[in-house]
């Protein structure tokens, strides 16, 4: 599933990330990948902005404001039983 390139919040502070991989593990679409022993943002556009990375990164390199963008426009969108939309003002649909 792609989402609206270049809009994602996802923030990495390489010089805290330890290498651990767990942003790798708990994201649910691959956005990460070690890269010299340090987690670099592999594809951006996959980004639902879920926030499990920033959730799970114990050195805090990874920002990201969950709750908003594609993520937030799925959800919501199946909760109310309408397609999803990411609110973009008027930007192109978000799935």
């Amino acid at each position: 599933m792609r989402y609206l390139e270049e809009v994602a919040t996802l923030e990495l502070d390489v010089t805290r990330c330890n290498g651990c991989g767990m942003c790798m593990r708990v994201c649910p679409h691959a956005v990460f990948r070690l890269e010299n022993r340090r987690a670099v943002v592999a594809d951006r556009g996959a980004c639902m902005e879920c926030g499990a990375c920033a959730r799970n990164c114990e050195p805090e390199a990874i920002r990201v404001r969950a709750g908003v963008g594609c993520a937030a426009g799925v959800l919501t969108g199946l909760l109310r039983g309408t397609g999803p939309t990411c609110d973009c003002s008027g930007k192109s649909a978000c799935c």
